[in-house]
């Protein structure tokens, strides 16, 4: 590759009970990808039997969350009515829109013995134009999803066409999540498959185009690139990306092209305006106010970097 690949490291944030985080988005070097905007990995984490990681109803506007297990097991509700178990290798796509509240808890038969916990959570912006859409879950079992096996190397097209597969995810804008299973010295040539890459190592360093990239690392590839990706051991990688989205303003989990309408969600959770998740009487009160940012989706634009306050996760 003539161009460098762009690397950022993950902070990492402890959201209670040992239930720790690393965040690759946002970041000051890097805001989004394509349209995610967000990109948490969670553990792997060993629960014991009593431990509490449960994440109690929050709201979202104007963006899609995405969630992937690689362990483990939670138990989706929202303010549509879904209840959905969510298992490894679902893909699950919540369209937030207008506003949506969910919850993410532990399975009743789980809670009672030692579990392994283990995942990744992005959040992707929406089109302006779909921004206050109606609300909505998508979920997509394990064996729904395409599948290759090629020389080295397993992959899953989770949302988006790669590797002349495409997935049965529907998105308003061009999104690319690929699931790639790197066997000990396995090799696999990248796809320019999107506007916008970046490839995640869950597990062990890898190599992109010939440079080393240690585990937890996100590495954006240049536009229009189709680098080598090695991994002398084996590893788990995934690619992320798709179009880019314009400006968007962000607090807690909150996202929208106005400013004004991340106030008025403010207002709306605070007063218990949101629709309820049936079922559920907890919920995550409003963190205090601050300034709003604005995030610059795409990568040429110029802007400060966007900080998030707070998450649901």
């Amino acid at each position: 590759m003539s161009t460098p690949l762009a690397l950022t490291e993950p902070k990492t944030h402890d959201l209670g009970g040992g239930f720790v985080v690393r965040r690759l988005l946002p970041s000051a070097a890097r805001q989004a990808v394509g349209p995610f905007l967000f990109f948490d990995h969670f553990g792997p984490i060993t629960a014991q039997p009593g431990d509490n990681h449960d994440v109690r109803p929050h709201p979202h506007i104007g963006l899609a969350t995405v969630t992937y297990l690689f362990e483990g097991a939670m138990l989706h509700r929202d303010s549509t009515g879904v209840v959905q178990r969510i298992e490894p290798g679902a893909i699950n796509w919540m369209m937030a829109g207008r506003g949506i509240v969910h919850s993410e808890r532990t399975p009743d038969e789980l809670r009672g013995v030692t579990r392994r916990s283990h995942g990744l959570q992005l959040w992707c912006a929406l089109p302006e134009a779909n921004e206050e859409d109606e609300p909505a879950f998508q979920h997509h079992a394990a064996h729904e999803l395409p599948e290759h096996n090629l020389p080295g190397a397993a992959v899953r097209v989770l949302i988006g066409s790669a590797f002349g597969l495409s997935s049965p995810v529907a998105t308003p804008s061009p999104t690319l999540y690929v699931d790639i299973a790197l066997a000990s010295g396995g090799q696999l040539v990248l796809p320019d498959a999107a506007e916008e890459r970046a490839v995640y190592s869950v597990d062990a360093p890898i190599e992109i185009g010939g440079t080393a990239v240690p585990p937890h690392t996100l590495a954006v590839l240049p536009a229009g690139s189709q680098p080598l990706l090695q991994a002398q051991g084996g590893a788990r990688v995934v690619m992320v990306g798709g179009a880019p989205l314009g400006r968007r303003f962000i607090a807690w989990n909150f996202v929208s092209s106005r400013r004004e309408r991340i106030v008025q969600a403010q207002d709306d959770w605070e007063a218990q305006r949101f629709p309820k998740v049936p079922g559920e009487t907890e919920f995550i009160p409003l963190p205090p106010r601050r300034a709003l940012s604005m995030a610059t989706l795409p990568a040429t634009a110029s802007a400060a970097p966007m900080k998030v306050i707070g998450s649901g996760r």
